[in-house]
């Protein structure tokens, strides 16, 4: 299920991408892309969250080494389930965004 071209507004920049929507395939990962999408519908209460979070590393150089700091901290932990990996940063990323007003 290929559907390029798809109308895609894209939250948060204007950066162009090229994005194609493809039936989930848990064996397929493309760590050389280096990026990480997150997908929502319109209006959903995370997306504010996200560019919260996003505003504060932007504004405060002490959330961002904290974060850069945990993130360098559990990649040597060598997480074999990226969810785990996500699941350890959370209470740092409540705290940031706590700061954030959030």
């Amino acid at each position: 299920m290929d559907r390029r071209g798809e109308e895609i507004e894209l939250v948060g920049g204007v950066e162009k991408r090229e994005l194609s929507v493809v039936d989930y395939d848990p064996a397929v990962r493309t760590p050389a892309l280096d990026v990480h999408v997150h997908i929502y519908q319109r209006e959903d209460e995370a997306i504010t969250r996200y560019l919260a979070f996003r505003d504060r590393l932007r504004s405060s150089a002490d959330d961002r080494a904290l974060y850069a700091a945990t993130k360098r901290d559990l990649i040597a932990q060598g997480f074999d389930d990226m969810n785990a990996y996500a699941d350890a940063k959370t209470d740092v990323i409540a705290a940031i965004l706590t700061r954030s007003g959030m």
